[in-house]
């Protein structure tokens, strides 16, 4: 009798007996090993919160950024537009350094992509510290910026969904609350310097902090059998397209609203000092709220809790926002809605592990990405149309629809999704769908 013991890249271990005669007599398979639910995964945790807060924390500041733009007329040359696309350039080029960025991970490990996003993150904020013409920044804090964040961001995502399961989305919104802890700074040639400083001195810790439980790549359970995408397998699921929806639709409001309520604040007269804090106050509302996130995703179910909260930013729009133009009204309305608006970041992770599994996870990821590429780039650009300045303190009153009504209609996909996977008979019921179950008899 001869034995052949084999590693599947799930880290299944099959032993395959064969008798004399060479026919086979017995496999026995022991199960996958689990994550380790913990251990140098809140290393992993404590690195990925600081590369959130020092990477779309400061893309998230560059609201602060538009607004001064906008009032200053720092180029002449410049159209509203310009400033807006600018913007949208540090999600869309971050978002599409994924194939790039996933390529190299699977090659050389997840820090090869994160310490070149380390070098060219700040790299582009002192070039953009020389501008004196639009283009320039276009170049620098626009494509460079953007591309040094995906190179730091997108590698890290896989991380620590590998080292966590049944606390995984309590791990990912203590992640996701990283991008609300980046204090946001007045937009001049000492501050983006200043800003590269930190951003290189911090993500340059937290890279060489992170790593996979395989040392450093991609564990074999994470890379996946499709390549860098996985088309075919949205093309098979209906549920990964009912995600993909989700993700594309919610960009336009998160968008919209991370980008706006600066500026709306000097709409309504306040000052520049007031335009600043209320960015702020955002991101604290998203420091607070997204480990919370996690937290009850973990307990009363992924796609129960992103779909109530997705549909809850589109009614404190619309009660919220709209109908007031006070600042305190609107200070509330940013720590509220911070903490639930990028609802995105924190559960994207732990949904599309759901649904897709580990093993497919990067391939999968790199197409949300490229999903998310066309609201990222245009949603900005769309609300500055909708804006009218003539109205004056309802100058946003076109924006502040288009927002309310991307997060509800966004939340009819994890409506959708949410019915289709309560139909299998394996899947387990969370809280909230034996309270609706029990509501809807």
């Amino acid at each position: 009798m001869s034995c052949d013991i084999s590693h599947e890249a799930s880290t299944t271990t099959s032993l395959h007996f064969e008798n004399i005669d060479g026919e086979a007599a017995t496999e026995v398979t022991s199960p996958p090993i689990p994550p380790p639910d913990g251990g140098y995964g809140w290393i992993c945790v404590a690195a990925q919160f600081l590369i959130n807060g020092f990477t779309w924390g400061i893309a998230v500041s560059y609201s602060v950024y538009l607004s001064h733009y906008l009032s200053h007329g720092l180029f002449p040359e410049a159209r509203p537009l310009d400033y807006a696309f600018i913007g949208g350039f540090n999600f869309a080029f971050a978002l599409l350094a994924a194939p790039p960025a996933a390529f190299l991970a699977r090659r050389h490990g997840v820090r090869a992509p994160m310490l070149l996003g380390v070098a060219l993150l700040p790299a582009g904020f002192v070039a953009a510290s020389f501008a004196h013409r639009v283009w320039h920044l276009y170049l620098s804090q626009g494509l460079c910026v953007g591309l040094g964040i995906g190179l730091v961001y997108i590698p890290a995502t896989a991380v620590v969904p590998q080292w966590f399961e049944r606390r995984r989305s309590l791990a990912n919104g203590i992640c996701a609350a990283g991008s609300g802890a980046m204090l946001d700074s007045v937009g001049d040639a000492w501050s983006l310097r200043v800003t590269a400083a930190f951003v290189f001195v911090v993500n340059l810790v937290a890279t060489l902090l992170v790593r996979s439980p395989d040392d450093g790549r991609i564990r074999p359970a994470a890379r996946g059998g499709g390549g860098v995408f996985n088309f075919g397998l949205v093309r098979r699921s209906y549920e990964a397209q009912l995600l993909l929806g989700w993700c594309f639709v919610l960009m336009f409001g998160y968008i919209t609203l991370m980008f706006s309520l600066s500026d709306y604040a000097k709409a309504i007269g306040r000052s520049d000092q007031d335009a600043a804090t209320i960015p702020a106050l955002l991101n604290l509302g998203a420091a607070l709220g997204r480990p919370l996130i996690g937290f009850a995703s973990d307990r009363l179910g992924r796609i129960e809790v992103a779909g109530v909260l997705t549909y809850a930013c589109g009614v404190l729009v619309f009660g919220l926002w709209m109908p007031f133009t006070s600042y305190p009204v609107l200070a509330l309305f940013a720590t509220i809605s911070g903490a639930i608006l990028g609802i995105f970041w924190a559960v994207i992770g732990a949904l599309a592990t759901e649904i897709v599994g580990l093993e497919e996870l990067p391939a999968f990821l790199s197409v949300v990405w490229i999903t998310v590429v066309p609201p990222c780039l245009f949603a900005e650009v769309i609300a500055l149309a909708l804006r009218r300045p003539n109205l004056g303190e309802w100058s946003y009153l076109y924006v502040q629809a288009f927002a309310g009504v991307s997060y509800i209609v966004a939340s009819f996909f994890l409506a959708e999704l949410w019915r289709v996977r309560r139909r299998r008979p394996n899947t387990a019921r969370s809280g909230i769908y034996t309270a609706v179950e029990l509501c809807l008899r």
